[in-house]
């Protein structure tokens, strides 16, 4: 059954693992890879990543991406997004904060973060407008 507009929404807003898809060259499938993302329901879903990483040059040439999470536990629920790129910002300690809380314990977020600032490298915000959606869920949940 497809997901009304607030459950998809509520759904991508929830810190699940998404796989994000950009076409890398036009004669290979996408590149796909897994990544921490953010969104707000009715705003634009972001995501950080090395600026010179193979996904953010993919990105940037193509101008739009997608990305689908999904659960299988209670029930099965999918929702996959696809849009322009919006816009890019420099990264900062806040965004890498506030992306960890997403998906860390709270004992675990300043570890994060500190490992982030000196192993990582530096990051890139790329923001994306979901324009496109696909959803279905599987039971009452």
């Amino acid at each position: 059954m497809t997901l009304s507009t607030r459950e998809r929404e509520q759904f991508l807003a929830e810190p699940h693992i998404g796989a994000l898809s950009v076409v890398e060259q036009p004669d290979r499938a996408p590149l796909t890879v897994p990544i921490w993302y953010h969104y707000t329901p009715g705003g634009e879903l972001w995501v950080r990543t090395g600026p010179e990483s193979r996904k953010a040059r993919a990105i940037l040439a193509a101008g739009r991406f997608s990305l689908m999470v999904q659960r299988t536990e209670p029930t099965v629920r999918y929702v996959s997004v696809e849009g322009p790129v919006t816009g890019t910002d420099p990264d900062s300690p806040e965004r890498s904060r506030e992306m960890a809380a997403r998906y860390l314990p709270q004992d675990k977020v300043a570890g994060f973060v500190e490992y982030d600032r000196t192993r990582l490298g530096e990051h890139v915000v790329i923001r994306m407008r979901p324009e496109h959606w696909v959803s279905a869920g599987l039971g009452a949940f």
